[in-house]
C-alpha cells in the first residue's frame, strides 16, 4: 500500500489539533476506501456501517462514478450560475422525475438546501398575505442543520442555546402526535417542516397516519409541507424518497448526502404552485451550486441506481438487517428496541450505558457505527451492502456487547 507521507498517526493528529478548529471529536485518519470497507493510514480495515453519515450510498471506489468525474474534470469544473451547464440540467431532470417535484435548485450541502426551503416558504406566504408575521411548525428532536436558519428549526436546545436569538416564529410540536401539531397551528402558519424519518433524534420514522393527516391539514389551510430528506432520501428507505412509502408528496423538499455519494452537493425542490409564487430572479443564489463536476457525479449516481437495481438491493438487505438487529436486541438486555426504515436503522441502549462507549469499542473491532438520539446506535451502511457484510457487522457487535459489564 502506498501510504500517506508522514503516516505516523499520533503526529498527524497532533498536527490537526494545532491547525483545525476543534468542533469534532475525531480518532481516525481515513486514507482510502473500497466497497463497504475503509482503511486508515496504518492500513487498518473498518467495516463501514456509517457510510460517511449516510452519504456514500455506492460505497467507495465505484468505477462508473469515478469515471464520470474523471471525464468531467477533463472538460470544465466550474462555470458559475451566470450560465447553464449540461450536467446540471440533466441532473435536475433526473431528480425531478425521481421525486415528482417539478423545480430544482442546486446547493452545496443539506443545510443550504434547508435554508433555501425556508426562504421559499416564507416568500410564498409573503406574496400571498403581504406581511411578514408568519410562523413555521417544526418538531422536537429534529435536526435540519447548523446554520442559523436551519438551526432555528432544529428541535434540540443543546444545539440552539449558544446561538440565540434565532429566527422568530418557530413553534415546536411533538413528532408523531397530530394533536400537538394542531395546537400549534394558527392563521399565521405558513409551513410545517419535518424529516420523514428523524435521524439525529433516534431514527424515528413518521407514522403513516400522522404524515397523511399533516398533508390534509396543509391542503385545507394553504400551508406548505416541507420534507427534509437529506439523510433518508435517495434510496435509503427502499424508495427513492421516504415520503413515497406514505402515498403523499411535499410542496418543498430538501436532499443531499447520497445525492452525490461523497460530492458536496444538495438540492431543494418546489412544486409548480410554489415555484410560480415564491423565489424569483435575484431572491436566492449560490456560487458553486449546480457545479458541472458535482452534477456529473449526480447524473452518474442516478444511472448507477438504475443499472445496478440499488432500490431492490435496499429492499432485500433491509429485511435481512432488520431481522439481524431484532435478534440481537432480543439477546442482549443492554439493548431495548430497534426502529427505522430501510437501511437506516437505530438500536436503543438502556440508560446505564452510553452509545459513545459502544461506538468506541466497535471501532476497536474494526466496525464503524454512528450515534443517534440521546442514547441509540445508528446503522446506515452503503446501499450496496450484502448479507455477508451484515453478518460480519453482527459478529463484531456481539464481541463488543459481550465485553460490556
Amino acid at each position: 500500500m502506498q501510504q500517506t507521507q508522514d503516516s505516523n498517526h499520533s503526529e498527524l493528529i497532533a498536527q490537526a489539533e494545532k491547525v483545525l478548529l476543534k468542533t469534532y471529536n475525531r480518532k481516525l485518519i481515513i486514507d482510502r476506501g473500497n466497497g463497504v470497507f475503509l482503511y486508515d493510514i496504518d492500513n487498518n480495515e473498518y467495516l463501514d456501517f456509517g457510510a460517511g453519515i449516510a452519504v456514500c450510498a455506492l460505497g467507495y471506489q465505484h468505477k462508473d462514478l469515478n469515471e464520470a468525474l474523471y471525464n468531467q474534470i477533463n472538460k470544465i469544473l466550474h462555470t458559475s450560475n451566470l450560465y447553464y451547464n449540461v450536467p446540471a440540467i440533466t441532473a435536475a431532470k433526473k431528480l425531478s422525475e425521481a421525486s415528482g417535484i417539478e423545480k430544482i435548485f442546486w446547493t452545496n450541502s443539506g443545510t443550504e438546501a434547508n435554508e433555501g426551503a425556508i426562504k421559499a416558504a416564507k416568500k410564498y406566504a409573503f406574496l400571498r398575505d403581504k406581511h411578514h408575521k408568519h410562523n413555521i411548525i417544526a418538531f422536537k428532536n429534529s435536526f435540519h442543520g447548523r446554520s442559523i436558519g436551519a438551526l432555528s428549526l432544529t428541535g434540540n436546545p443543546v444545539y440552539q442555546e449558544p446561538f440565540k436569538p434565532l429566527l422568530d416564529g418557530v413553534h415546536f410540536a411533538d413528532f408523531n402526535e397530530i394533536a400537538s401539531v394542531e395546537r400549534n397551528i394558527d392563521s399565521q402558519t405558513c409551513a410545517i417542516f419535518l424529516e420523514t424519518i428523524q435521524g439525529e433524534g433516534g431514527i424515528t420514522p413518521a407514522k403513516k397516519d400522522f404524515l397523511v393527516k399533516i398533508r390534509k391539514i396543509c391542503d385545507e389551510n394553504d400551508i406548505l409541507l416541507v420534507l427534509d430528506e437529506i439523510q433518508c432520501g435517495m434510496g435509503r428507505s427502499g424508495k427513492m424518497f421516504a415520503w413515497q412509502h406514505y402515498g403523499i408528496k411535499p410542496d418543498i423538499f430538501s436532499t443531499a448526502k447520497a445525492l452525490g455519494c461523497g460530492l458536496p452537493v444538495g438540492a431543494f425542490g418546489v412544486n409548480e404552485r410554489v415555484a410560480s409564487s415564491s423565489l424569483a430572479e435575484g431572491d436566492h443564489g449560490t456560487t458553486y451550486g449546480g457545479n458541472p463536476l458535482v452534477c456529473a457525479g449526480v447524473n452518474a449516481v442516478f444511472d448507477i441506481f438504475q443499472k445496478e437495481k440499488i432500490l431492490a438491493n435496499v429492499e432485500s438487505m433491509s429485511e435481512y438487517l432488520i431481522n439481524a438487529l431484532d435478534s440481537i436486541v432480543e439477546q442482549y438486555d443492554i439493548l431495548t428496541k430497534r426502529q427505522g426504515l430501510g437501511l437506516l436503522q437505530g438500536v436503543w441502549i438502556i440508560e446505564k450505558y452510553k452509545n459513545t462507549d459502544i461506538i468506541s469499542k466497535a471501532l476497536e473491532q474494526g466496525l464503524i457505527i454512528l450515534p443517534a438520539g440521546d442514547n441509540s446506535l445508528r446503522f446506515a451502511p452503503p446501499l450496496i451492502v450484502q448479507k455477508e457484510h451484515i453478518d460480519m457487522m453482527i459478529d463484531k457487535l456481539k464481541v463488543v456487547l459481550d465485553s460490556i459489564d
